[in-house]
């Protein structure tokens, strides 16, 4: 039997999510939504159109939504689902999502902006990242419907004050919370230095803390894509931001991410950019310097779905789309178990150790930039990232090892290209 989905974009019903008989997804945008002045696709890879979408041509972006690989398989086994399903993991944790999408019962109301939260003490917030390992998610848990992309431990939370909070029934979230993990040391610290090197450097980024609660450390990322109004009569409101990562914008599976596996190339990245940014100029230098950075943070992680399209007024004639803050920043490099391989290739070399100027070279024509700036950029940076490097805090291990990692690869960027 047919089931189907409500899709609300923001506060505004814009299509529905259904599965068929045969047990297949479809998608189909509303009428209303289709007549409204100034309505936008719910993705790149989704144009406004009456016809229907196959599984085929929507699976990119809704199953883009949910967790992946050993996560995604625990949160079916708490839920009682098929790992495999799409369709009843978003039924069942489609609540808040990443981006402005919610998915609601077919004809259910939408939950007004009075939504619940649930308020932790320090030792309940312990207990959870605790248990993330065996409930990614929380999913199960009665009143919360979570959903995150990505392989790693994370919850969602709400923070206002020194008061940390659990959303309830799809009430949006402030900040992600990413605990250590067991077989990366340091993971967290790794993550924070590269983040934080990131941005003294002028890249873009999420805000990111260290903390640790109990014997519990992890890293407190502010969400990009949650905003807080003024309202006109007083008072604040949470509000969501419309976001998808490169893989949902060009219709790409998550289980497909990598390039050498039928992912996003770098020359995709850009031209994606080129075709749709509101400010393509500075945003195809942002993405140049994402890519150098991630080159010499030794990051081989940086695939598709770790760079996003931002979207802000939405369903208006001032829709603006931009480059999102660089986000999962981590010097992979440091963990020799990890793949040596990069997620996506410069120029025509997979292998971050044999990368020479002569790749960026090639990576400039393929993704048609200006060979002068390639080339002049990529020591630039490197000598930036020296200089922020040297005033960066190193005191945990990981991170001076991590640190140390960094710069050796700028001095050999600095002497060799």
């Amino acid at each position: 039997m047919a089931r189907s989905l409500d899709v609300y974009l923001h506060a505004t019903l814009v299509g529905q999510l259904v599965q068929d008989d045969g047990g297949h997804m479809l998608f189909a945008y509303t009428e209303d939504w289709l007549n409204k002045p100034g309505a936008t696709p719910l993705s790149q890879s989704l144009p406004l159109r009456k016809q229907r979408f196959t599984s085929k041509e929507c699976r990119g972006f809704f199953a883009g939504i949910l967790p992946e690989e050993n996560k995604r398989r625990l949160i079916a086994g708490n839920l009682g689902i098929s790992a495999r399903n799409d369709y009843a993991m978003l039924e069942q944790i489609g609540g808040e999502c990443a981006g402005a999408v919610t998915f609601i019962p077919a004809g259910q109301p939408l939950p007004q902006q009075n939504y619940g939260y649930r308020k932790l003490s320090p030792q309940e917030l312990a207990a959870i990242l605790r248990e993330l390992p065996k409930r990614p998610l929380l999913a199960g848990d009665e009143g919360i419907r979570l959903s995150l992309a990505g392989a790693q431990d994370k919850v969602a939370v709400r923070i206002e004050g020194d008061e940390i909070s659990i959303p309830l029934g799809g009430a949006p979230s402030t900040h992600i919370l990413k605990p250590a993990v067991e077989h990366f040391a340091g993971v967290v610290f790794n993550e924070a230095l590269c983040m934080t090197l990131a941005n003294a450097a002028g890249l873009p980024t999420a805000k990111i803390e260290t903390k640790t609660v109990e014997d519990m450390e992890y890293l407190q990322v502010e969400r990009y894509d949650r905003t807080h109004r003024q309202l006109t009569g007083g008072g604040i409101v949470l509000e969501r931001l419309h976001q998808e990562d490169f893989c949902q914008a060009l219709g790409v599976v998550s289980e497909m991410k990598y390039q050498k596996e039928g992912g996003p190339s770098l020359k995709q990245c850009f031209t994606l950019l080129r075709d749709f940014s509101s400010a393509p100029v500075i945003d195809l230098a942002h993405l140049l310097d994402a890519l150098i950075f991630n080159y010499l943070l030794g990051n081989n992680d940086a695939h598709g779905k770790n760079f996003s399209l931002l979207y802000r007024n939405v369903g208006t004639a001032n829709q603006e789309i931009r480059l999102a803050p660089l986000y999962d920043l981590v010097s992979t490099l440091y963990y020799p178990e990890l793949s040596q391989t990069m997620a996506m290739r410069i120029g025509d070399e997979y292998s971050s150790e044999k990368v020479t100027l002569k790749d960026f070279e090639r990576l400039a024509d393929q993704a048609l930039l200006a060979k002068p700036i390639v080339r002049r950029r990529v020591p630039e940076l490197a000598d930036t990232l020296l200089t922020v490097l040297a005033k960066a805090n190193t005191d945990h291990p990981v991170a001076k090892a991590v640190g140390a990692l960094i710069r050796a690869r700028c001095e050999t960027v600095r002497t060799s290209f």
